[in-house]
Order: C-alpha cells, then structure tokens, then sequence
C-alpha cells in the first residue's frame, strides 16, 4: 500500500522553498548598485574616462572607498551611460555614502563630476555637471 501524499503540506513545502530562492536571490542582488549617468542638460557625454566611486564623507581622509570602484570608457555618442558597482561588503553601510562620477579626458583634464546620495536597493542616477576652470 503506498501512503497518500499530503497535497497542503507538499504545496507548503514547494511555497517555502520558493521564498527561499527569492530571498536568497534578493541577498545577492542587494550587494551590487545600479543605475545611469547623464550629463545635465541632457546632451551627449563627452569623449573620456569615466570613474565611479563610493564616498563616505564622515570618514577620514575624505572618504573614499578605492577597492569600491568602476571604469567606463565614454565614446562620446551617448546621452545616458548605465553602470553597476559592488557594494561594500559590510552588512550596514554608513547613512550618508555617496556614489560619485569623474568624467576625465585621456590627458588627465576633469570635464565634469557628480554625485548622489545612495539608497541600498534602489537604482541610482547621477547627473554631472560640467567642471569650469
């Protein structure tokens, strides 16, 4: 004789162990940033290097987080430039972290910078204005 299989309690189970994926799959999400990158007035990048950085104000020696950071190679075509950066590893990131952007020519020269406030979850968008010398 075969035992009956209890419908709910497998039901339960599949439910749960779903949860699980999803949760575990949020974790893992949560340790990356994402978001885009214009330049204001909405017009198209400039032709540079751009870096992406976080910041900590608050903290020494200005802040920042140099294993925590990003390069992308603006062609100078696009309005908007997505990217993604590692969070820090800690389980608590400090309250005001910053997420900033360099945009610098090949020769070393800032055209523009910009910065958000971070958001843990959210996507980020980061407006830099052009830098006058």
């Amino acid at each position: 004789m075969t035992p009956r299989i209890n419908r709910r309690a497998l039901l339960a189970t599949a439910g749960s162990m779903a949860v699980a994926v999803i949760a575990g799959t949020a974790q893992t999400q949560s340790r990356y940033m994402y978001g885009a990158l214009v330049l204001e007035g909405g017009k198209s990048i400039p032709e540079g290097q751009i870096e992406i950085y976080l910041e900590d104000p608050s903290g020494r020696d200005g802040g920042s987080l140099d294993d925590l950071k990003t390069h992308i190679k603006s062609d100078g075509k696009l309005q908007k430039i997505a990217f993604s950066l590692a969070l820090p590893a800690s389980a608590a990131t400090p309250p005001n972290l910053q997420i900033v952007a360099r945009l610098e020519r090949d020769d070393g020269w800032l055209l523009a910078r910009g910065s958000a406030q971070v958001e843990t979850g959210l996507p980020v968008s980061i407006t830099i204005h052009r830098v006058m010398y």
